[in-house]
């Protein structure tokens, strides 16, 4: 596995003060990554669930380590835009906003506030939404 950014202080923080609740979200974790889905479907998979919880600091969480284990940054967007037929526009667009604030802003494939993300040529308008 990648080296995972450290988390931030406030769940060390959290941590120190519940240990017993630290051992059993890693309890929680480690049964997760049990099954054939490997590591970068699982962080996928992971940003997407996040997304459709709104939860702002999974979806920050997820996208540092996603970046940290080498997921490209338009399987990134991607995940982002499939979110949109489920929970809406104006969540997704929420969600647009925290994953961009994890990445640089320079590159390809960025979700930066004021660049259009357009599919690849071999895309097309009638593709379904499944």
């Amino acid at each position: 596995m990648a080296d995972m950014p450290p988390p931030p202080e406030t769940f060390n923080a959290f941590g120190d003060r519940y240990p017993g609740l630290l051992d059993a979200w890693e309890l929680i974790g480690k049964a997760g990554r049990i099954g054939p889905i490997g590591e970068s479907t699982a962080r996928l998979v992971k940003l997407g669930i996040a997304i459709g919880a709104m939860r702002e600091g999974a979806v920050h969480a997820s996208v540092r380590k996603a970046l940290a284990m080498g997921i490209s940054r338009d399987a990134i967007d991607q995940v982002v835009a499939l979110a949109a037929g489920t929970i809406g526009l104006p969540a997704t667009v929420a969600a647009f906003t925290w994953v961009g604030d994890e990445l640089p802003s320079s590159g390809t494939g960025t979700v930066t506030p004021g660049v259009t993300v357009r599919p690849p040529a071999s895309q097309t308008a009638t593709a379904s939404n499944g």
